[in-house]
């Protein structure tokens, strides 16, 4: 598992996942039609899509640090860690380079900062509502 599959799966994407059966919630049944169907009515050519849920990036962080004295809004070492996620140089190498960074692997503030940026606007990108300013 990539280590940007890892934050996503830690943030958890709370709304997204089946219940703790594993099973999706269960809705009332559809009451019959009371009407013939119409002759000749079109055929839908396909369903309409459902929209992907948006999980409040930002909320759900700010509810896992309560009582912990970490800077995951700026700090990619410290938003790692609040995910229980190895915050390891090694681990952030490998991050940058999920993630496409271009500079030199060495842990320097230029790189973490990035790469906070960067794991932000991914999540972003992926259904996550993400504050501007942590994505600017």
């Amino acid at each position: 598992m990539s280590i940007f599959s890892k934050i996503m799966d830690a943030i958890s994407w709370k709304g997204t996942r089946p219940t703790q059966t594993g099973q999706t919630p269960k809705t009332a049944p559809a009451s019959a039609p009371t009407a013939a169907p119409v002759q000749n009515a079109p055929i839908p050519t396909a369903a309409p899509a459902t929209p992907a849920k948006i999980v409040d990036v930002e909320a759900n962080l700010t509810e896992m640090a309560q009582g912990k004295n970490l800077n995951w809004r700026t700090s990619i070492v410290d938003l790692m860690k609040l995910l229980d996620i190895d915050s390891s140089l090694s681990n952030r190498k490998e991050l940058a380079q999920e993630l496409g960074y271009t500079g030199a692997l060495d842990g320097s503030a230029e790189m973490n900062i990035w790469l906070h940026k960067a794991t932000m606007r991914k999540l972003a990108e992926n259904g996550g509502k993400v504050p501007a300013e942590m994505i600017d």
